[in-house]
């Protein structure tokens, strides 16, 4: 079938918008019609290499949207069905039998493999040009800056049909990584403190999830004002201007000491060594942030020796169907505004978006497709 994607063609290469053949779905497979998908910082660090998907390549992976048709043997969706499309996983792997597939051990291939990762047609692309030459698809299994993406059906999430689909495509990704990272990665206990490094899409959604924890104390931290007076808006108790006080010494004098929880949530690597030196003995601190391919960081042995701990998160861990429906339901309620995020352009404006974005004017850009 004919779909409209945005395409890039080589590394560092722009965005154009195309007509592409998309394969029917298979065995295990679901076409979706995407209704709208987030950008994320992952697509453009991607497009410049930082993660090592094939070109030329449709990417995104912040989709959401109606099945529009399965292929054999699927029986977990159907054609109708409202669904955000979550990370795809072996389902065999130590880690996703334990109930982690964000870690699954072919999650490098899964996720910027350039094809399917299962099925009779694992390896291969769903995309190609009109002549016939191949383009990589299947980006965190979806490649959603297109009109329609063909997925593994059992990586689907399917939501009531009354939720605002245009707004949930960032809950398989950015937004859940955020809440994740403090729902299932720091689980803060009564009382605790917890502080936030970056107040962006991921930041943010991370002080909405700290308001909904027993934490007592959570701090924003960042250099632009507004971002910091939304930060208070979703939760945060306390904030800090990098530009006007030393955080890692803001942090200790908020707290009365060292902090119990940080989440790093910039990439920036000078920024690493803040968000550890701010918790201390049984402290935790968690990277988010995605850095350069090939960033190193460092740590002061002693401290870190005494019982600190330095963990990675990815995608917020845990299930996609757990996850991203808890936080449907929350959004729902009025208790998880991440729609404050969001502001909606056209697909064929995502260098406009992009540019937003990489400005600091949009927390969240969420492409809509027109079909």
């Amino acid at each position: 079938m004919k779909v409209t994607a945005a395409v890039v063609d080589e590394l560092h290469g722009p965005f154009r918008i195309e007509e592409l053949d998309l394969d029917e779905p298979g065995p295990g497979e679901a076409l979706v019609k995407i209704v709208a998908s987030g950008i994320c910082h992952t697509d453009e660090i991607t497009r410049h290499g930082d993660l090592p998907m094939p070109f030329p390549a449709v990417l995104g992976h912040e989709g959401a949207g109606e099945v529009v048709a399965v292929g054999e043997g699927v029986t977990g969706v159907r054609p109708g069905d409202h669904v955000v499309i979550g990370w795809p996983s072996c389902g065999d792997c130590r880690n996703c039998r334990d109930g982690e597939p964000r870690y699954c051990s072919r999650l490098g291939e899964a996720l910027c493999g350039g094809g399917r990762l299962l099925g009779p047609r694992a390896g291969k692309t769903a995309l190609r040009r009109p002549g016939g030459s191949p383009v990589h698809s299947h980006f965190f299994g979806q490649s959603s800056f297109s009109t329609y993406s063909l997925t593994w059906a059992e990586a689907l999430v399917v939501v009531p049909p009354d939720a605002p689909l245009d707004l949930l495509g960032p809950l398989a990704c950015g937004i859940a990584t955020g809440a994740g990272a403090v729902f299932n990665t720091l689980k803060p206990g009564p009382g605790s403190s917890l502080v936030v490094y970056g107040a962006g899409a991921v930041g943010l959604a991370a002080v909405m999830a700290a308001r909904l924890s027993p934490a007592t104390t959570i701090i924003a931290v960042d250099r632009h004002p507004a971002r910091l007076a939304l930060a208070t808006e979703f939760g945060a108790t306390h904030t800090v201007d990098v530009s006007e006080a030393d955080p890692v010494a803001e942090v200790h004098r908020i707290c009365g000491g060292p902090a119990d929880h940080a989440l790093e949530c910039t990439g920036v690597i000078s920024v690493v060594r803040q968000a550890a030196d701010s918790v201390g003995m049984l402290g935790t601190c968690v990277l988010i942030g995605g850095a350069p391919a090939g960033a190193e960081f460092g740590l002061d042995h002693l401290s870190t020796l005494w019982g600190k701990r330095v963990v990675g998160t990815l995608g917020g861990s845990g299930r996609s169907e757990t996850l991203i429906g808890t936080l449907v339901e929350l959004h729902r309620q009025g208790r998880f505004p991440f729609d404050r995020l969001v502001r909606f352009y056209d697909l064929a404006d995502i260098d406009t978006a992009l540019r937003d974005s990489r400005h600091g004017d949009v927390l969240k850009p969420v492409l809509r497709m027109s079909h």
